[in-house]
């Protein structure tokens, strides 16, 4: 691993633990302030369309200007956006730096390109899933470390210990190196991405994989406390599990070939839907937490199969529009979740279930053709 990977490595681990602490209880937390399930849902929506507005044109300026200006940006805005948080008093102002949050997953798309473009003898699976691993590795600690603040001093602390984690994560990336832009011969420019039919179908795939694996997620902390009734301690040791399969997962799956891991991907997310749905005792839903981590995991496979179609000069860009399309499904679905779970709180999970199967069949038939074509 090349000092550049190490301190990207590091600054996602920090960050990890530092999101750990807040993230899994947000939908918790909301309620304090009198938002009730559908609210909390609307504002998940919300946070989605921060999230979507910013990935694309980072994408595209990561192509043209580089990739670390816009990761410095990005740590910067997440620490003020979290200092905000910690000091709200008012659902509104609590709400604008939430927002502001997710207005930093614009960092996708440049943190994939670089890490793509720094991975040496990697794989490009095995060096977008360094980003996911270290990431949830450090998410380990952070929601039994929240729960137990929260339980304790209240979960408006949570933001203010993040908030110095987030110091330390921003001090370590400041410290990476700059990266050539990459460049086309302007004589035989490659295909727009709008023209590129492969990409679109392949992209078109995914986000349906996205859409049925996260219907079940937004608002399954709300149904841990209100139907399975659990302190936040002991959604805290859940969450934690659940962040230990986002590593251990991420790790594994990367030593597969990207297509038949995004399948298998899938199919654990299914299993924590099942598990979740049916399972009552700490044990089972402890499980089924972390076999969620299939769906942090099968980005960067997906992420790895969509690098083949397109050339080394869009990647930016093409990692942008991917993640664009992901943060659209985020908008689109916590409403709806929100929705179902007012009329029956189970009922986004057999729903996606039935979504996941059809998906799998889809993602089983169709990538390896558009890829290798």
């Amino acid at each position: 691993m090349n000092r550049n990977l190490l301190f990207v490595a590091v600054a996602l681990l920090t960050w990890g633990f530092g999101e750990g602490l807040f993230f899994y209880f947000q939908p918790i937390y909301l309620k304090t302030f009198g938002s009730d399930e559908q609210q909390i849902g609307l504002i998940l929506g919300a946070f989605g369309a921060a999230m979507a507005i910013t990935h694309i044109p980072a994408g595209q300026l990561s192509d043209r200007i580089g990739r670390r200006p816009l990761l410095f940006a990005a740590w910067i805005m997440g620490l003020a956006a979290t200092v905000i948080m910690a000091s709200a008093r008012e659902l509104p102002s609590f709400v604008v730096g939430m927002l502001i949050y997710g207005l930093t997953a614009f960092v996708a798309s440049p943190l994939s390109s670089y890490v793509t473009a720094a991975r040496g003898r990697w794989s490009v699976t095995t060096a977008l899933a360094l980003t996911t691993a270290t990431f949830n590795t450090g998410m380990v600690l952070g929601p039994v470390t929240g729960g137990w603040i929260g339980d304790h001093h209240g979960l408006r602390t949570v933001y203010s210990v993040a908030a110095v984690v987030f110091t330390i994560s921003t001090v370590c990336i400041l410290f990476i190196q700059k990266q050539p832009v990459d460049s086309f011969d302007i004589e035989k420019p490659p295909p727009g991405l709008l023209g590129n039919f492969r990409l679109l179908s392949y992209i078109a795939i995914v986000a349906f994989a996205v859409f049925a694996m996260y219907l079940a997620q937004p608002l399954t902390p709300n149904f841990l406390e209100d139907v399975r009734g659990l302190s936040l301690g002991s959604a805290g040791f859940i969450f934690t599990i659940g962040a230990l399969g986002n590593a251990l997962l991420a790790i594994f799956l990367s030593r597969t070939r990207p297509y038949p891991g995004f399948i298998m991907a899938q199919a654990m997310v299914a299993a924590f839907a099942l598990l979740i749905w049916r399972g009552t005792s700490m044990p089972v839903l402890a499980l089924g937490y972390f076999l969620l981590g299939g769906f942090r995991a099968a980005r960067p496979l997906a992420l790895a199969q969509a690098r083949e179609l397109v050339h080394d000069s869009q990647m930016g860009l093409t990692y942008g529009v991917m993640e664009t399309v992901n943060s659209v499904i985020f908008i689109l679905t916590p409403p709806l979740a929100g929705y179902l779970y007012k009329i029956d709180p189970a009922t986004n999970y057999p729903l996606s279930l039935g979504l996941i199967a059809v998906s799998v069949i889809i993602s089983f038939i169709l990538p390896r053709r558009l890829v290798h074509a």
